[in-house]
């Protein structure tokens, strides 16, 4: 199942988003507008599910109710098993507002699928992305490093969807890039087992760290942060994929899937995701210990090695990004998110 907070493409500024789910034809299902006809047909799926009961506005809300991401698949499989019950025959009534259940992908946007994530714990699980780290600065790898997946908090109140505008922070004129996958958390859990510790997540989408490499710099050299070098944006997007659509590429703590960033249209990074050393369970594992995660949390993978500029400028593209590009991150399966990078706004 993919689903994602949509919207009309031309809807008024200010429209909110509604939850809705990819349908095989490319479609969007609006869960809320399939929960009102699936209980109009049968209404005994409101005393049997609870999912039937609520309104579906948004995600977040959906976690905040205690209700998991999957419990959403009951909204869409009366369709998927039915197709005929999209359109306007069947049961549904001439005219009726109901019979409003799916918009063409191509006028839609799509936002990013938590809104308003309660945390975010970014790793450091590409081996080839660290090493590459160390190796500018003439250093191994500490040991450390391969013992312990590494984490930082990053900040939920900057974050962007697919198409929203990135800029670089005051003072900065070393933008940059991440290419990332990010796992959500969908049920609160404490002290997990790395062998168990993936059945928490709801799903996954990319995930974009902009970084500010000249802050990130000075910040680092006192041997704390990443601080303001990291928490003024991060994108997120297109949609959450959950985990039953992985399973077949499983390789290793990964999975088979290439991962690649372009900018304008150039593509500078590509690697793949079963290349990760710590597995998503390693990593909620450390994450959980003696702290409890909350449905809501988003944990990022860390760059999947070549997956930013800092790795590979000089050899490719010469520059840091400048106002006017667009980075576009896609991970099979996952889809592509692409952000424009514009002047700071005054």
């Amino acid at each position: 199942m993919r689903v994602a907070h949509v919207r009309e493409r031309h809807a008024p500024a200010g429209s909110p988003f509604r939850l809705a789910a990819a349908l095989p034809d490319g479609r969007w299902l609006d869960l809320e507008a399939a929960r009102r006809r699936a209980l109009r047909d049968d209404p005994r799926r409101g005393h049997n599910e609870p999912v039937f009961r609520t309104p579906v506005t948004t995600l977040d809300a959906h976690l905040a109710s205690g209700r998991r991401v999957d419990a959403l698949r009951l909204l869409v499989e009366p369709f998927e098993a039915d197709p005929g019950r999209l359109s306007s025959g069947g049961s549904a009534r001439a005219g009726d507002a109901m019979d409003d259940l799916t918009l063409d992908r191509r006028d839609v946007q799509t936002g990013p699928p938590i809104l308003r994530p309660t945390s975010l714990r970014d790793f450091y699980a590409f081996e080839r992305h660290v090493s590459t780290m160390w190796a500018r600065r003439h250093q191994e790898v500490p040991d450390a490093w391969y013992r312990l997946p590494i984490f930082y908090f990053g900040n939920v109140s900057e974050v962007r969807g697919p198409d929203e505008s990135v800029w670089a922070p005051r003072g900065s004129t070393e933008l940059d890039y991440e290419l990332e996958i990010a796992a959500l958390v969908d049920t609160p859990a404490r002290d997990l087992d790395a062998q168990r510790a993936e059945e928490i997540i709801g799903g996954y989408t990319i995930f974009n760290d902009w970084s500010a490499r000249d802050l990130q710099r000075e910040e680092t050299a006192v041997r704390l942060g990443p601080a303001k070098g990291k928490d003024f944006a991060v994108s997120i997007g297109p949609c959450l994929v959950t985990p039953d659509e992985l399973t077949d590429a499983r390789s290793g703590k990964g999975f088979d899937l290439v991962a690649t960033a372009t900018v304008n249209g150039q593509e500078l990074s590509r690697g793949t995701w079963a290349d990760i050393h710590f597995s998503f369970g390693e990593m909620l594992a450390r994450a959980s210990a003696d702290a409890r995660l909350m449905a809501g949390d988003l944990v990022g993978s860390g760059t999947i090695g070549s997956g930013c500029l800092l790795e590979i400028k000089d050899d490719l593209f010469g520059r840091w990004l400048e106002p006017g590009d667009e980075v576009t991150l896609s991970i099979d399966r996952l889809g592509a998110l692409s952000n424009p990078v514009v002047a700071r706004p005054t």
